[in-house]
């Protein structure tokens, strides 16, 4: 028996404002804030090159040239375009762009958030995206989603129900639905076909696929971080550290 066919290409998403870390984001961007000593950008780009991706576009707009320096400065790992961003394409937008320039391959990618940190359970959850995205789902895209009650910060009522066949929907009115959208999904060109024009949001072609029952998700099963202040980012920290060290602080 073979595996699931794994991408080649990836993009990562680092051009946000990241208003909500500031003021640690005040001169930096987002995804070059550094956790366990390295650059969540770099985290996330390790992270697919263990699963063999070869090429990723990374795109920027605030502190893009130090993005881009940052990506020049590595000498391991997937061969990176920066897609500069002088006005913001929104999450859609960004990744419409780089796809209609062929940066993305024709296959199904995988779209990171550059502020997405993981700890796997038994099955990294890349190689499940991956497993999921088969041509019996006859799916556009798969989403990682984590459960909103495992989560340390601030999700609201949830961003996503999901049914035993992990088909997903959005919540009804007052509704709390019991998982959060982890940053982290597999797509395919086909979902962005008849795209509106730049700036939109993934939630866009998401609703589209959903309406269809073209959208999955998988449920992550290990730990995930959501780090959307400062106190998450040193929270964070104190947790890995326990995580390895078997002791808390």
């Amino acid at each position: 028996m073979t595996g699931p066919k794994m991408p080649t290409h990836a993009m990562v998403l680092a051009a946000g404002l990241g208003t909500r870390m500031r003021p640690l984001t005040d001169g930096t961007a987002k995804a070059l804030l550094q956790l366990q000593g390295r650059a969540l950008l770099d985290h996330a780009l390790d992270r697919l090159a263990a699963v063999g991706v070869r090429q990723v576009v990374v795109n920027a707009h605030w502190q893009a040239k130090a993005v881009a320096d940052h990506l020049a400065g590595r000498v391991n790992g997937p061969a990176v375009r920066v897609l500069d961003e002088t006005t913001l394409l929104g999450t859609g937008g960004a990744v419409a762009t780089a796809l209609a320039r062929g940066w993305l391959g024709e296959a199904p990618f995988y779209v990171i958030n550059g502020d997405a940190f993981w700890l796997d359970g038994p099955i990294p959850i890349l190689d499940r995206l991956a497993g999921a995205m088969t041509a019996e789902t006859e799916a556009d895209g798969v989403l990682a989603f984590h459960r909103g009650a495992h989560v340390v910060g601030e999700v609201g009522a949830g961003d996503f129900a999901l049914d035993r066949w992990g088909i997903p929907r959005r919540p009804r009115e007052r509704e709390i639905v019991p998982y959060v959208f982890a940053g982290l999904q597999i797509l395919t060109p086909r979902l962005f076909q008849d795209a509106p024009p730049a700036p939109f949001s993934m939630n866009r072609l998401w609703d589209r696929a959903m309406a269809k029952e073209r959208l999955r998700g998988v449920v992550h099963d290990g730990l995930w971080f959501h780090l959307s202040r400062p106190a998450d980012l040193a929270w964070a920290e104190n947790r890995l550290r326990d995580h390895v060290s078997g002791e808390p602080r």
